[in-house]
């Protein structure tokens, strides 16, 4: 389960009939730590084992601790569980975690779950400050946006990517309807591969940046987070505190600065 789904589907169009229509597919994932569930969010089918990893990543609940499998089921066979529930496993190294209650949507994930201060205590700021060239920064978007497979059949996809603050270079494209879940598939895929932190290197999201994009960058020390929209107050400051840079309204040669804090 390698990409996201669609499903084809006949919808009216006024003045023209009915037709088919892709829409992307969206349902929940159970997410467990070495047997122990730690929450379940709305998602996007596909790239589950990353968006697994990153999430208990994020949230700090590996303890340093290395992820040795990661696997469907657990609480019964893959294909009983409809590929719905994922197991992240260290063998019991990682402290035992404190189960989220509730369902995480896809739309903000677990928004103002951690105060700045709060998440201060678990991460330090990030060392150095990653410059780019604003007209190489521009080109970002547009090297995401044809590879955004998803998006292109449905239109109602986030997009994160990784890329090369020097020279634009995108590393790889994650999709899902929830922006923070498609960070997550970023960065459970970067750990995996040996490549966290991800010192030095950019994050480009295709919506807003909230403080939960924010944490997220910095949980995986991203030194930058490029967003096509505007950021939240609470993401400036968080941005601010770790020494992370942040742009916003990323289209074209246009973009605002938010983070560090401009000079008069």
């Amino acid at each position: 389960m390698a990409r996201g789904r669609t499903e084809r589907l006949l919808v009216a169009r006024p003045g023209h009939g009915a037709g088919p229509d892709s829409v992307i597919v969206e349902e929940p994932l159970e997410i467990r730590l070495d047997g122990h569930l730690v929450a379940t969010t709305m998602r996007t089918p596909g790239h589950d084992f990353e968006l697994a990893v990153g999430f208990v990543h994020a949230e700090g609940l590996l303890g340093g601790a290395r992820v040795q499998r990661v696997r469907y089921c657990a609480t019964g066979s893959a294909v009983g569980t409809e590929f719905n529930v994922v197991e992240v496993g260290t063998g019991g190294i990682a402290p035992v975690p404190a189960p989220r209650l509730g369902t995480t949507g896809s739309a903000c994930g677990l928004c103002g779950s951690a105060a700045i201060d709060q998440l201060a205590d678990r991460l330090a700021p990030l060392d150095g400050r990653v410059t780019v060239d604003a007209a190489v920064l521009a080109r970002v978007p547009d090297r995401v946006r044809a590879v955004q497979t998803l998006f292109e059949a449905t239109g109602s996809v986030h997009a994160a990517a990784p890329f090369d603050p020097a020279t634009g270079e995108v590393w790889l494209v994650r999709e899902d309807i929830g922006r923070h879940n498609a960070v997550d598939k970023v960065a459970g895929r970067l750990l995996l591969d040996g490549r966290l932190p991800a010192t030095g290197a950019g994050l480009f999201v295709s919506g807003r940046a909230s403080f939960e994009m924010v944490q997220k960058a910095w949980a995986a020390g991203f030194g930058l987070v490029a967003a096509v929209s505007g950021p939240s107050s609470l993401a400036v400051g968080t941005a601010r505190r770790a020494n992370l840079g942040l742009v916003g309204f990323l289209r074209g040669a246009s973009m605002n600065v938010y983070s560090p804090a401009p000079m008069d």
